[in-house]
C-alpha cells in the first residue's frame, strides 16, 4: 500500500460558490478555508472534496476531448520521498516545479492525469 484517498479537488473559478453547491447537494460541512481553497468535510471531519481557484477557468464539456474535466484526486502518504519512489515505479511522472521537501508533490499518471501525494502537513 502507497497511500489512500484523502480527497477529489474540482478546479473552479470561484471555490466559494462550487462549495456552497456542493455542502448542499452532499449534505457536508465546510472547513475554515481561504477563499482559494475551499474544503468540504462529513460528518466525522474528514474531508470528502475540495475546490481550487484556477485562473482562466474553462469549463468541462462532457465528451470533448478538447474540454476534458478539472478535478484531481489527493492521496495521503506517510512519507513523499517513499511514496515518491513507489508511484514513479508504477509509471507516473514528477511534474515539474512540484518537487517540495514536504506537504505535498503534483504527478501525472501514465496518461495524463494529475494526482498529488501529500502529507498530513500539507492537508
Amino acid at each position: 500500500m502507497i497511500g489512500h484517498l484523502y480527497t477529489v479537488v474540482i478546479d473552479c473559478p470561484d471555490p466559494d460558490e462550487l462549495a456552497g453547491f456542493y455542502e448542499k447537494l452532499l449534505s457536508l460541512t465546510r472547513q475554515p478555508d481561504t477563499g482559494d481553497y475551499v474544503v468540504l468535510q462529513n460528518a466525522a471531519g474528514s474531508p470528502v472534496v475540495a475546490f481550487q481557484r484556477v485562473e482562466d477557468y474553462r469549463a468541462p464539456r462532457w465528451t470533448d476531448a478538447t474540454r476534458p474535466a478539472h478535478m484531481h484526486i489527493d492521496v495521503m502518504v506517510t512519507n513523499l520521498d517513499t511514496a515518491e519512489a513507489q508511484v514513479l515505479a508504477l509509471g507516473a511522472t514528477l511534474l515539474d516545479g512540484s518537487d517540495k521537501p514536504v506537504g505535498y508533490r503534483v504527478y501525472e499518471d501514465p496518461v495524463g492525469h494529475p494526482f498529488c501525494l501529500i502529507t498530513p502537513e500539507g492537508a
